[in-house]
């Protein structure tokens, strides 16, 4: 767009506008240029969009042509962009920290270092898997709770919690404002998720719409239910999968709540939702945003209007993006999470430790995850735009298909008889679990890296040791799944090796030719094989026919992978690979994907395996230790 010459800043004045067309041609001539295949010539840039879960195509350029912008305004409906018309902007959000111990000495001592330094609310795990419920008075010990909200959560024994949090708010005449209210954690549906005890349901409802009324009629600043749709993403739910979700919950809730004698007005102001907040920003700001705008049509449909029908949001660095392996990247991982959550419009924000796939976080992984919140609220100002990503064509496309395909999934859902019936059925499990089986294919296959552990692993960290976590209760529910899991199951079978022998399981890499002809391959291996826990050997440089032998002999390993250039491969892989055969080894690899007559040539030749960008990483670092007789 040229710039106009009465701005004060005419320096593209004289040039003329670049046009779509032109953009596409150049994206053509670069792609043609790299070797890629396929190319649409109508769309050539079709080449370079991205699929993300839910059938949604990400395009590498948006105009005004692919959608408008939300009209609405911050505090209006449908929400889109916030549910109040400050939005953060006034103070920033709830930075709510999260605490699971089971001693009641140390909670408080974890509580008050946090509300000390920068923590608004805590949000406490009690009952079983956390603090027991009678300790929950010792625990808040020296709370202002007029000041602090709370946040329980206590899966079945919610009722005895929630009664023991508003005994304390009576014994200290504590009255929570209604602009930063706690919440009792009532959720029936998501126990029932978690433990798969849905015999449970109907009882632990009764006991949630009471504890709305309670809520409702003397405690305004306190909501009673929490629409929890984690269990949906920790059992490996698509973004859309958990919107739907959460809104076939909300529902169940608003009808529970409506006929218990509540307004629908009233019942919509006794929930909380919480999301999941992942490392991909614009999804996890785009998630919010719909989720806003859906359940402000929920809400319509209900005949609740105006601010009663703005969804109050808590939103939670996601559990399944955190890994054991190289823990401190988690920092980075929850850091672009907490700005997408922020940018989005969350009302609370938890920032989970970093050490959180661990066991207990220490004081400093506490400090950290707080003062994330806090630097992004105080230095970066991210609060002081109301909705900064509006008016990007991206972010309101996105909004827009994200919002479309929850509410499809929705749908189903409530076609199936509800959340509950959805629940019991195994829908709801079997399409999280297909959904989880399409994500831990392109994980496999690396298409998804995990830093530190799927890719840039690093094979001689010093592992983190943490206080074990109290145990959650346990069950025939959804599972909870992270990213790490295929890999750290290579990596626990390479440290009981480590354990037992003394030595990692090790694999030679047969360098072939100079350092310009291999270390392309060189490193490609070696950053798998160390993503499975495999030692690798380089040792020495370069080999040949003559040296392979006794490299592989000195490098304690019975397995061997040749690393060159196709040419090298030409002219001395069979002798190689003959040489290593005849030493010994149990198996030889090569990295390259050679097709056809070539591909016959070296299999001919003792090659038993190839390996290549784009692979089964899982399948052959576990393929490669059961044949280094790692149990």
């Amino acid at each position: 767009m040229t710039v106009p010459p009465d701005d004060g800043l005419p320096l593209t004045a004289d040039f003329p506008d670049a046009t779509y067309e032109q953009w596409q041609q150049l994206v053509a001539g670069v792609l043609q240029k790299t070797g890629a295949r396929s190319i649409d010539d109508k769309r050539p840039e079709a080449a370079l969009a991205t699929s993300l879960p839910d059938g949604i195509r990400v395009n590498p350029l948006y105009t005004a042509a692919d959608g408008r912008a939300a009209e609405d305004r911050p505090g209006f409906a449908p929400f889109t962009r916030g549910a109040k018309p400050e939005g953060n902007a006034a103070g920033g959000w709830d930075i709510r920290q999260a605490h699971r111990r089971a001693d009641a000495q140390g909670t408080r001592e974890a509580v008050l270092a946090d509300l000390e330094n920068g923590v608004s609310s805590v949000w406490l795990t009690v009952g079983s898997g956390g603090l027991p419920v009678q300790d929950l008075g010792m625990a808040l010990d020296g709370v202002y709770l007029e000041l602090a909200p709370v946040v329980l959560d206590a899966g079945a024994e919610t009722g005895a919690a929630a009664r023991e949090l508003l005994r304390l708010y009576g014994e200290y005449g504590a009255t929570l404002p209604e602009s930063t209210p706690g919440n009792l954690g009532a959720d029936p549906l998501g126990y029932a998720a978690r433990t798969g005890e849905h015999g449970a349901v109907d009882g632990l409802l009764r006991e949630a719409a009471e504890l709305a009324v309670l809520c409702h009629d003397g405690q305004p600043g306190l909501r009673a239910l929490t629409v929890d749709a984690l269990p949906y993403h920790e059992a490996g739910g698509s973004p859309a999968q958990e919107l739907g979700a959460s809104l076939a919950v909300g529902v169940a809730y608003l009808r529970r709540l409506t006929e218990a004698g509540l307004s629908p007005e009233a019942a919509c102001a006794q929930l909380e939702f919480r999301y999941a907040a992942t490392a991909d920003q614009f999804t996890t700001i785009a998630t919010l945003r719909a989720a806003r705008r859906l359940w402000a049509r929920v809400a319509q449909v209900c005949g609740v209007e105006g601010g009663s029908a703005a969804q109050r949001q808590h939103a939670v660095t996601s559990p399944v993006m955190m890994t054991r392996r190289d823990p401190w990247v988690n920092m980075l991982r929850t850091t672009v999470a907490c700005l997408g959550a922020g940018v989005g419009g969350a009302d609370a924000v938890t920032v989970l430790p970093f050490d959180e796939a661990l066991g207990l976080p220490d004081a400093f992984a506490r400090r950290i995850a707080r003062n994330t919140s806090s630097i992004l609220v105080e230095e970066s100002h991210l609060a002081g735009v109301i909705d900064p990503a509006g008016g990007s064509w991206y972010v309101e496309t996105l909004t827009d298909e994200l919002a479309r395909a929850a509410w499809a999934w929705f749908q189903e859902i409530e076609r199936a008889g509800g959340m509950a019936q959805a629940l019991r059925d195994g829908l709801v499990g079997d399409r999280l679990a297909a959904e989880w089986a399409r994500r831990g294919e392109a994980l496999a296959h690396r298409r998804e890296p995990v830093t530190g552990v799927s890719e840039f692993p690093l094979l001689a960290e010093t592992p983190l040791e943490r206080e074990s976590a109290p145990e959650a209760p346990r069950g025939g529910g959804l599972p909870r799944v992270r990213r790490d899991d295929a890999f750290e199951a290579l990596r626990s079978r390479s440290d009981a090796h480590l354990a037992a022998t003394g030595s990692r399981p090790r694999l030679f890499l047969a360098a072939l030719g100079p350092a310009a002809a291999h270390t392309a391959r060189v490193s490609f291996v070696s950053n798998l094989l160390q993503a499975g826990g495999i030692e690798p050997v380089h040792d020495p440089v370069t080999v040949d026919a003559e040296s392979a032998a006794g490299a592989l002999a000195r490098s304690g390993a019975t397995v061997a992978c040749l690393c060159s250039d196709d040419t090298r491969y030409a002219e001395e892989a069979a002798g190689v690979t003959a040489a290593l055969k005849a030493a010994g080894a149990a198996s030889v690899l090569l990295a390259g994907r050679p097709k056809g007559e070539q591909r016959e040539e070296y299999e001919r030749a003792g090659v038993d395996e190839f390996v290549f960008a784009g692979g089964d990483a899982v399948a052959v670092l576990s393929s490669l230790l059961d044949r280094m007789g790692v149990a």
